[in-house]
């Protein structure tokens, strides 16, 4: 059974609301509901329910294959499980396969539940290359190919996404000059450079700057720890 990641497709807010989420460092899973509206929520408790209604800690309200209590995510020392153990009516699969009864979960993974896709994200693994569900993003290979000054440039771009508020943009051409010691010309070549590296040369001009930014931090290019 095919079970859509709900990162894919992910707006700017989206993307941010995620972000600040994981600049905490805590496990946190990702969904949506039917109606297209994403949701991020922190692991801190030992363990949620997942289910429908009220009285679970993950509402997947509205996917009618999914039972009222249907599964549970269980802290185990520093890791985390997925635990059905007979709870639901039609299963837990994680990556495609179905839970016997628990099963450890690894960054990335992705635990489908009726129709809904859950995406595991612990930001402690961050730099585990290990398997996972995602789909390489467009860019992915850019992310691996940048300069330091590329680079650099790139992280000073996405700063304003860095605090998690809703209605922030990419940086100005001026505000990534003064963080990156360039002239405003410098900025505005390295930018020249990495729209065509992450094949945005084609957008609108004003469009370009913030899909780079939304590119660079679904790729890696740029993560939470660069705007510390």
């Amino acid at each position: 059974m095919a079970h859509a990641n709900p990162t894919a497709g992910q707006s700017a807010v989206e993307l941010k609301a995620q972000i600040k989420v994981e600049a905490a460092g805590t496990p946190f899973v990702v969904w949506r509901e039917p109606a297209g509206e994403q949701f991020v929520l922190p692991l801190t408790a030992e363990r949620l329910t997942i289910g429908r209604g009220d009285e679970v800690d993950v509402d997947l309200e509205g996917d009618d294959q999914v039972s009222r209590v249907h599964a549970e995510l269980e802290r185990v020392g520093e890791a985390w499980v997925i635990a059905d153990d007979g709870l639901s009516t039609n299963g837990t699969f994680v990556n495609g396969e179905r839970v016997g009864a628990r099963r450890r979960l690894t960054n990335k993974d992705l635990i489908g539940i009726g129709d809904s896709g859950l995406l595991f994200r612990d930001p402690r693994a961050e730099g585990d290359d290990g398997p996972g569900p995602t789909r390489a993003a467009q860019g992915t290979s850019a992310a691996r190919e940048l300069t330091d000054a590329q680079r650099n440039v790139l992280i000073a771009l996405c700063r304003p996404f860095a605090g998690g508020e809703s209605f922030a943009s990419a940086a100005t051409n001026r505000q990534i000059a003064e963080e990156v010691f360039l002239s405003i010309d410098a900025v505005k070549g390295h930018l020249r450079v990495l729209f065509e590296k992450f094949e945005l040369g084609d957008l609108p001009q004003n469009r370009k700057r913030v899909k780079l930014a939304e590119q660079a931090l679904q790729t890696g290019a740029v993560r939470p720890s660069d705007f510390g």
